[in-house]
């Protein structure tokens, strides 16, 4: 019988976004509150779903310029 791959979460808690954004969680939180990035409320509490703060970041990238 063969060992099955671990379930991948696609939900993450804050600190694990903090560390996968580098950004810090007072700044998520702040964002969140605002409504600048994307989560997900499951009763009380605040996940990010990893695909959607992908895109999140993707749409806020800043591309250069081309000359």
């Amino acid at each position: 019988m063969k060992e099955s791959e671990p379930i991948k979460r696609r939900l993450l808690n804050i600190q694990e976004v903090a560390e996968y954004t580098g950004l810090s969680v007072h700044t998520l939180y702040t964002m969140v509150s605002q409504r600048r990035m994307p989560y997900v409320k499951a009763g009380r509490l605040t996940k990010f779903d990893l695909k959607a703060i992908d895109g999140w970041i993707e749409k806020n990238s800043v591309r250069p310029l081309r000359t």
